[in-house]
């Protein structure tokens, strides 16, 4: 059967390169950026020189939140929710967040390296165009890369984003995607390994954290299926559940069974069939 589940090889992965950051800004650019630190996110929103940063860092695409619509101003409707305040961690590294308004359950951030002048932004919400849901598109223009996976972004940027997540109340797993500079979404992939433990912290679970990783590896499958069925487009829509994954779930189930180790089988063969599936679509 194509695309049927076999048993992979177990070997690692070699860690993917980090991503490239082109166009970045200068440190002037941002700099004014540190005057905002405690300030609701809706002050520093109607600075007209992050404006102009805006412009120049969001692709320019047709999203669909709700309805289709420039991703800017997908945007701007999330950035309009519950101000958080605005954070300045190590003196250089911001986010300007909402922790949620009314259409859609939507929120969103901007995130910058005052010293690198990085820029990503991202909008979480819940879709009804067929899309897994709930969803969160990271975007910039300053990515070209139309592969990536998370170890790829700037540590930083993670550590901020799990913190936004956690502030935010949003499910830290979701089918997750970016939007680089040509304006398609692609998978962005959830590489974390949840069962790991900073130094000298107890260990999480094993049953808990494999679950997590479990589940993560499904957010992506089923993410890179749906952009595989609409042609990576910013603003797809598909309501058809695709028989080939649910064949191919029912597949893998069967050939992992129920065992001790059927967790660690399903996790490794649908990383393995997702890299697949974004190889011959990306």
């Amino acid at each position: 059967m194509r695309g049927a589940a076999q048993e992979p090889d177990a070997s690692p992965v070699p860690p993917p390169p980090p991503a490239v950051f082109q166009k970045t800004f200068a440190s002037g650019q941002l700099s004014f950026l540190s005057d905002y630190a405690g300030h609701p996110a809706k002050e520093a929103l109607k600075d007209k020189r992050l404006h102009a940063i805006l412009k120049q860092m969001i692709p320019r695409t047709e999203y669909h939140y709700g309805r289709d619509m420039p991703l800017s101003d997908a945007s701007e409707i999330v950035l309009d929710g519950n101000s958080l305040p605005v954070e300045i961690r190590e003196g250089r590294y911001v986010t300007i967040a909402t922790s949620g308004g009314e259409y859609l359950s939507g929120k969103g951030f901007l995130w910058f390296d005052l010293q690198q002048g990085i820029a990503l932004g991202g909008v979480f919400f819940h879709p009804t165009n067929g899309e897994p849901t709930p969803t969160l598109a990271i975007f910039s223009r300053q990515l070209k890369e139309t592969t990536l996976s998370m170890s790829q972004l700037p540590v930083a940027f993670a550590q901020d984003l799990g913190a936004w997540l956690a502030e935010a109340r949003v499910r830290p797993i979701s089918p997750r995607y970016f939007i680089p500079d040509n304006g398609k979404k692609y998978v962005l992939v959830h590489d974390e390994d949840y069962c790991d433990s900073p130094p000298g912290a107890p260990a999480p679970p094993q049953d808990e954290c494999q679950q997590l990783n479990a589940d993560a590896a499904d957010a992506d499958l089923k993410a890179a299926y749906f952009m595989k069925e609409t042609g990576n487009a910013a603003n797809a829509t598909a309501w058809m559940l695709n028989p080939e994954l649910v064949t191919w779930f029912g597949v893998r189930d069967q050939t992992c069974g129920l065992g001790p180790g059927a967790i660690g089988c399903r996790i490794r063969i649908t990383r393995q069939r997702t890299r697949v599936v974004i190889r011959q679509h990306s």
